[in-house]
């Protein structure tokens, strides 16, 4: 066999770095995608459109950190455009994770960076804070909810990929609808108990303490509804002494614990006093009970005839009382039986 020429050996090992490369790259390239489409780890929580021909998944982590966005949106008064923003921005800074680390200083679920005003490192990995101000800066935005959302988005970011933001806008889109509560019965997990911190050590999430029980919820539903109670107008300040209903549109939501396990959340007109109607409030508490599921230990929920029950083999809403599953996209075409006023009715596990 004839000896290859040192010219020969060279391009053979090029080749075979390049072929490296190439594999690597690829490897790399998908990690990346399945990060940022919040494709690690398992799912557990799935979203619909109201004609079912759309959907998107994610974690428990993810929903909890969602349901809190779209929560503190509609604390503030703000239109299902500005949540979709909210959300798309969360889903390309941090595939909704609320990350310990980042570019430079950014932190938390919109990479927001401390030492360009955006708050505290506290501040800013705690998602409420961190939705607060965005939508803050956002209301700045004149005729946001004109603009492409890629470019809303961007006017708040400043990002050095400003047509990141795009690529999210479908499941933005999906998500705003279900936890602003005008798209019915379309938001589900499998309501395993798992412990949302525990990617705080793997991915470098920031940790959050989780208890469990209706005394838990009632925290949850503070920590993401009650902001209005501590908010002057306009957003600003920090006073204990604004009332919620001359301080925020819709304040603390009311919960009456009826039972060591269950919590009862009214919903009126005056619940809804934020522009919206009862049944859009309604569905939003309840979808936010589901998306946090996971992480309180909560067991079932039940809303306008309809009810979501955790740990089933299908975990689609249900007529209440009723042993078959019905399509998730006709129950949200429909309303489903029993759809209208009443309580959103959710039972921990302990």
């Amino acid at each position: 066999m004839p000896k290859q020429s040192p010219s020969s050996q060279r391009r053979g090992r090029l080749l075979r770095f390049g072929a490296a490369c190439v594999v690597l790259s690829a490897v790399a390239g998908y990690v990346v995608v399945q990060y940022v489409a919040g494709g690690t780890g398992d799912p557990g929580c799935r979203v619909v459109s109201a004609d079912g021909t759309a959907a998107y998944e994610f974690t428990p982590e993810q929903a909890v950190n969602a349901a809190t966005i779209a929560a503190v949106g509609t604390d503030r008064a703000l239109p299902e455009r500005a949540v979709a923003i909210a959300l798309a921005t969360a889903i390309q800074e941090s595939a909704l994770r609320n990350l310990a680390h980042g570019d430079r200083d950014s932190l938390g679920l919109f990479q927001q960076r401390p030492s360009q005003g955006w708050g505290t490192e506290k501040q800013v990995t705690d998602p409420a804070y961190a939705a607060d101000i965005f939508y803050k800066h956002l209301e700045k935005v004149r005729d946001y909810t004109e603009l492409p959302l890629t470019v809303a988005a961007q006017r708040v970011q400043r990002s050095g990929y400003p047509e990141a933001y795009a690529k999210h806008e479908g499941d933005a889109v999906l998500l705003a609808a279900a936890l602003t509560g005008t798209s019915q019965a379309t938001l589900t997990c499998d309501g395993r108990s798992v412990d949302t911190r525990a990617s705080g050590s793997g991915s470098g999430s920031a940790s959050t303490t989780t208890a469990t029980g209706p005394a838990a919820v009632r925290a949850a539903l503070q920590r993401d509804f009650g902001r209005g109670s501590h908010r002057q107008k306009g957003g600003k300040g920090t006073s204990s002494s604004s009332s919620a209903s001359s301080s925020s549109p819709s304040g603390e939501v009311p919960a009456v614990e009826s039972g060591e396990r269950t919590v009862m959340l009214p919903v009126s007109e005056d619940t809804a006093a934020d522009g919206r109607s009862v049944d859009e409030r309604g569905w939003q508490l309840a979808h936010w009970a589901v998306a946090n599921a996971s992480a309180l230990r909560i067991e079932r929920v039940s809303y306008a005839g309809r009810e979501w029950v955790s740990g089933t083999s299908d975990t689609r809403w249900r007529t209440s009382g009723s042993t078959s599953a019905e399509g998730v996209g006709a129950s949200a075409a429909g309303g489903g039986a029993g759809a209208g006023a009443g309580d959103v009715r959710i039972v921990t596990a302990q």
